[in-house]
């Protein structure tokens, strides 16, 4: 079996983020997203992975390399543009052969991994299996519908009017029959060959698809509020450890990991919380929920529930959360006369201001 896993696309929601980074590489308790579906696949005993890449190509291949940090064997195919989910199994023909496989969307994220799912599929080989689960709002996602026995017998993408709350989850798994239905599909309304489509053949053709509704916690990290909640529930397995320096008039409190090279002084960190290599913490308060990633500096500032990237600094600054602060970022505080804020944002920002 082998496992198809989808790090192309543009990223529009976690803008301005993703302008010079990968969606799938923005980091979650100090680790790209794209890295935990990589171990959930190893984890399931899949050596064998496709990449799908696009306009992050270098990116992702700098970051994942051969795959074998990660006890797999890593192919890269380039998709000139993100086509749709069915394109991506089509252009991977050669690579997937007449193999069964998972495709795994990059940014999902699922706690638990995948492993008994695969399993079960091993046994049944039905043509197709999906995963489902309850969302509030279904016209934001593939939606199933299902008849009185559980069966799926109809898929839609985004719909205006959901016959149903079960939305897909990012992994899918495929017997080879799927190969025919990618090709008999014609692309939707955005221009792209949805997988809802190759699905709905597949029922149509009466092939045996088949649904498994979860009940655990699965986000797509598109966006920072997802992101956040994401990273809120990694830090809240996180094992205590402090491998920098920590002076003694700083408190930590609950379960905070501390990168080597870190250094804390004179603050208060409050866990769940990570602080990564090389990071200083000078005067500053950070609070539970926190992914401080490597070489960044907090000075006389109040930071929580937020994910700091690599290399960025607040000095000054009081009371941040519930943020999103990107690589090589600096916050510093408005001079106080005049009274106006001073602003350098780049395309698609948001920005909370308090009056």
């Amino acid at each position: 079996m082998k496992a198809l896993v989808l790090s192309g696309g543009a990223g529009t929601r976690l803008r301005p983020i993703t302008h010079t980074s990968a969606k799938q590489l923005v980091p979650v308790a100090n680790k790209p997203v794209l890295f935990y579906g990589l171990e959930a696949i190893a984890d399931a005993g899949i050596t064998e992975v496709g990449i799908i890449v696009g306009e992050t190509a270098e990116e992702i291949r700098e970051a994942v390399g051969d795959g074998s940090r990660f006890g797999i064997d890593v192919t890269y195919i380039p998709q000139e543009q993100p086509l749709g989910l069915a394109h991506a199994v089509l252009i991977a023909r050669d690579f997937l052969g007449d193999d069964d496989f998972v495709m795994y969307l990059g940014d999902n994220f699922i706690v638990g991994g995948i492993t008994g799912l695969v399993d079960e599929f091993r046994r049944e080989r039905p043509d197709a299996q999906i995963l489902l689960t309850q969302v509030p709002n279904p016209t934001a996602f593939g939606v199933a519908e299902l008849d009185a026995d559980g069966l799926v017998v109809g898929l839609e993408e985004k719909p205006k009017e959901p016959k149903s709350d079960l939305a897909l989850v990012g992994v899918y798994l495929f017997t080879p029959a799927v190969h025919e239905a990618v090709r008999s599909i014609e692309p939707s309304w955005r221009g792209e060959l949805e997988i809802t489509h190759a699905l709905q053949w597949l029922i149509d053709q009466k092939r045996d698809v088949r649904s498994t509704t979860i009940r655990g916690y699965w986000k797509d990290t598109g966006n920072v509020t997802d992101m956040l909640e994401v990273n809120r529930t990694v830090l809240e397995t996180v094992e205590p450890a402090q491998q920098g320096e920590v002076d003694e008039d700083s408190e930590i409190i609950g379960r905070v990991r501390i990168e080597p090279g870190a250094k804390v002084n004179g603050s208060r960190i409050v866990g769940p919380a990570i602080i990564g290599a090389r990071s200083v913490i000078s005067g500053a308060y950070v609070g539970p929920f926190t992914s401080v990633s490597d070489d960044v500096r907090i000075e006389d500032s109040e930071i929580e529930y937020s994910i700091v990237l690599r290399g960025a600094s607040l000095a000054g600054v009081r009371r941040v959360e519930a943020s999103l602060i990107g690589r090589d970022v600096e916050v510093t505080p408005a001079p106080r006369s005049p009274s106006a804020h001073r602003l350098v944002l780049g395309d698609h920002s948001k920005v909370q201001i308090s009056s």
